[in-house]
């Protein structure tokens, strides 16, 4: 039974609408620039006040511990709060693990603003976001942006509440096996159109985006072939992979055609993950 004292917060998935990495630095990261967006489909925490620090895990079998982003993020907090006092914290884990939608880094930020408001202090977010993962601070941020740099830098960006469906061809493609290929073969991209993404957002048209680690990644992962196809099929447009994989997405015209898609998918794939969803955009 939950704790009366907890609360629920939601932490959004996200996609990339578009990806491009432009470049391997020189200090081993890559130069990435993006269109990040959040969604309406994610995982919840329930966090509580407690004398220690305990994270339980429902819906994956996840690390409980320091292995766990959200244990990492909540500790980082509280120890530079001041030790302040501790947390329980139920995970209530609804996305697919090592799938491309950022449920780890959202997790450990919404951490992060759930122990700000329970413990008030002079705390850094953004430094400590960053430390964590270099997807954090756009989940501490909480809206649409472009994300530069190595994904630190982030700019507000109004995208329009589109519809799209998720699908997660139950494929658990490693990140830095991803960027490993895209160097190997030194497929780095040019900048994305971010003004023509947003234009074709915004009238249904096909959108003009790119993401550099798809065609790495599904000429090793036959699956990923599968789930892009599968969208198309399925009477869905602008087919693409979300960051490393592996789950693939493709807009709808509405609410109601990503629902009834994501039905006859579903029907289709019953082994495969597949949700309907939206922008949060602003």
């Amino acid at each position: 039974m939950s704790d009366p004292a907890a609360v629920t917060y939601f932490a959004p998935a996200k996609v990339n609408l578009g990806l491009s990495v432009r470049d391997l630095r020189s200090d081993g990261y890559h130069e990435l620039h993006s269109l990040m967006v959040p969604l309406s489909v994610g995982d919840d925490l329930e966090i509580a006040p407690a004398d220690t620090l305990t994270l339980r895990v429902e819906g994956a079998d996840l690390p409980e511990d320091d292995g766990n982003l959200v244990f990492r993020a909540a500790r980082a907090y509280l120890d530079a709060a001041g030790a302040p006092g501790g947390a329980a914290i139920t995970l209530h884990k609804r996305l697919p693990l090592a799938s491309g939608l950022g449920g780890g880094s959202s997790d450990a930020a919404t951490t992060l603003m759930a122990l700000a408001r329970l413990y008030p202090a002079g705390v850094n977010l953004p430094a400590l976001a960053l430390n964590l993962g270099a997807d954090v601070p756009f989940f501490l941020l909480g809206r649409a942006a472009v994300a530069s740099g190595v994904g630190e830098v982030l700019s507000p960006t109004p995208v329009p509440r589109v519809a799209l469906v998720l699908l997660n061809p139950g494929v658990e493609v490693s990140a830095r096996d991803a960027y490993r290929w895209l160097d190997a073969e030194e497929a780095f991209t040019p900048a994305l159109d971010v003004e023509g993404i947003l234009a074709a957002l915004s009238n249904g048209r096909p959108v003009p985006y790119l993401n550099a680690l798809q065609d790495p990644v599904a000429a090793r992962h036959a699956g990923i072939r599968g789930a892009l196809s599968a969208l198309t099929d399925a009477g869905l447009h602008s087919p693409l992979m979300s960051g490393s994989g592996s789950t693939c997405f493709a807009l709808a015209r509405d609410d109601a055609h990503a629902h009834d898609a994501a039905h006859a998918l579903t029907a289709r794939h019953p082994g495969w993950w597949v949700q309907s969803a939206h922008v949060l955009g602003g």
